[in-house]
């Protein structure tokens, strides 16, 4: 059974669907109704509806921008207009965002049942679609070019002429543009059944697909009980739509198959050659046990942006690895000498080479085990000898220290994302604090300013505060206003405006909610009890 809201500002209309609308036997199920468009959104966000049943015509938010803004809040839900002849024309521009269906007004309890039944075939056809192990076969060539990129990066050891190679060949598959304005994104999802086991099949791919073209270019494929979705498009594009398919392909993933599902996402970057990179974000990004118990994880919340010198080493040590299986001598030691030149000029030497030797090291010793016999690797330990009984002592304490440093990285990890996420909600707070008098203040400004996601920083206010972000933001306009209100000189329309709200109408509705009385009545109020 599919859930429904029912918006509508006339009464009359609201009651008739509400009490002549068999809801349940045409398989929904009735979870709340609104009078206004803001309490449409609001609703919304806390009851996750299936189907939102709403006037295109609605106060304080009108039903295309409400529209739009339901789809960040919750991109999952469909949307059913009612609306009058007059206005259709004008209701069609709101395709993009999830509607599914225009009733003409005026429209019988009948004819609206009717139209009812269609869009749960609709929304049915979705689910079943969402759920099909049919794989698209679209795309079929940028597939097979680009899973290496991602899972392997570059495997020449020319990599200049690869790299031009690779760059041709994307360009003739679109992954390239000839205006260079392209961005990338890698996400890595899993979906987790009750019992917290992976569940991840490859029929999953198709369903994440459904979700992905509504919103960016894509190609998607399985691997390791994991699904890879690279997302492209301009840089505008991505900004744009990103969150809101991560967050849909959640929604969905919960609603449809009854799981959850973490998602590590990528930042964004504008290179193709930088794909496997981006996979290796995604990936590491999983292994985050982010703050607010979101299941979408973006390393951008979690790692620092001078990280990338680290991956910088890790591309030497990759570049290394590729002149040992080769058996390319001289350039093996050319990179060796570039690399520490690097750390030494860098004045980062001691922390540089604590990371770099051991990973030269693992590295090295790999390869020889999986290409070479044991009297060759005896030979290596003759010519570079490494024993880590020479530094520590005994076997004891060589196990005593590799996990004195994982207790004491981990905690170090843990108390970084409690400060950090805590850090992240006081300046969101802050923001509030100062520019709630702006109208375009939104999550997604917000989030953009302290450069976290939108889906982290909703979160992570949830978990600090117990509020959601509307209900912090309207919280401090009211304080405001009950503040201004007390100034005979200011009329209600100068507070509101003062306090966010280009609507005055809006803005009234908001505080009686909040106070329980309208700014008129609280001002009277002032002036009985002599406070104003």
């Amino acid at each position: 059974m599919y859930t429904v809201i029912v918006a509508d500002d006339e009464e009359e209309i609201r009651r008739a669907l509400v009490k002549k609308i068999d809801w349940n036997s045409i398989g929904f199920e009735l979870i709340g109704e609104a009078s206004n468009g803001a309490e449409a959104l609001e609703l919304t966000e806390k009851l996750g509806p299936d189907l939102l049943l709403t006037d295109i015509m609605m106060p304080f938010i009108g039903g295309i921008e409400l529209a739009r803004k339901v789809r960040e809040v919750r991109p999952s839900t469909q949307i059913a207009f009612l609306t009058g002849y007059e206005v259709f024309e004008f209701a069609k521009k709101a395709i993009q965002y999830n509607i599914v269906s225009y009733l003409l007004k005026p429209i019988s309890a009948e004819e609206t049942t009717a139209e009812l039944i269609k869009i749960k075939k609709i929304i049915d056809e979705k689910f079943e679609q969402f759920k099909s192990s049919e794989q698209a076969k679209e795309h079929l060539d940028t597939l097979s070019f680009a899973m290496p990129l991602l899972l392997d990066g570059y495997t020449h050891a020319n990599e200049k002429e690869n790299r031009g190679n690779v760059i041709s060949e994307a360009t003739k598959l679109g992954l390239v543009t000839e205006e260079n304005d392209m961005s990338y994104c890698v996400l890595v999802i899993s979906m987790i059944d009750k019992d917290g086991l992976n569940i991840t099949s490859k029929s999953a791919v198709n369903s994440f697909d459904i979700i992905f073209k509504k919103y960016v270019d894509h190609i998607s494929f399985f691997t390791d009980g994991r699904v890879v979705s690279l997302l492209y498009g301009s840089g505008r594009t991505l900004d744009k739509y990103l969150h809101i398919a991560v967050e849909d392909i959640s929604q969905s993933v919960e609603r449809i198959m009854n799981c959850s599902c973490t998602i590590g996402v990528s930042r964004t970057g504008n290179n193709i050659s930088g794909l496997h990179e981006l996979y290796v974000e995604a990936m590491n990004a999983l292994s985050y046990n982010t703050d607010g118990n979101s299941s979408i994880r973006y390393i951008s919340d979690v790692e620092n942006d001078y990280f990338s010198d680290i991956e910088m080493f890790e591309e030497f040590v990759a570049q290394e690895e590729r002149c040992v299986r080769g058996g390319l001598v001289k350039e093996a030691g050319a990179i060796a000498d570039k690399l520490f030149s690097e750390i030494e000029s860098g004045g980062k030497y001691k922390l540089s080479a604590n990371f770099i030797v051991p990973n030269i090291t693992s590295s090295v010793y790999k390869i020889l085990y999986s290409v070479v016999d044991k009297e060759h690797i005896d030979k290596l330990q003759e010519k570079c000898p490494l024993q880590m009984t020479d530094l520590y002592g005994s076997i004891a304490n060589i196990g005593s220290y590799c996990k004195r440093l994982c207790i004491a990285a981990a905690e170090l990890v843990e108390e970084h994302c409690k400060n950090t996420g805590s850090r992240h909600c006081e300046l969101a707070k802050e923001i509030i604090n100062k520019e709630f008098s702006n109208p375009e203040i939104s999550l997604v400004s917000i989030s953009r300013e302290i450069a976290v996601s939108p889906n982290y920083l909703s979160a992570l206010i949830r978990k600090e505060t117990g509020s959601t972000f509307i209900e912090l933001l309207t919280k401090r306009r009211m304080q405001e206003a009950v503040s201004l209100l007390k100034y005979p000189a200011l009329k209600v329309k100068d507070v509101a405006l003062k306090c966010g709200y280009e609507d005055q109408h809006y803005f009234s509705y908001s505080f009686k909610k909040e106070t329980g009385l309208s700014p008129i009545q609280y001002k009277k109020q002032l002036t009985e009890s002599g406070e104003e």
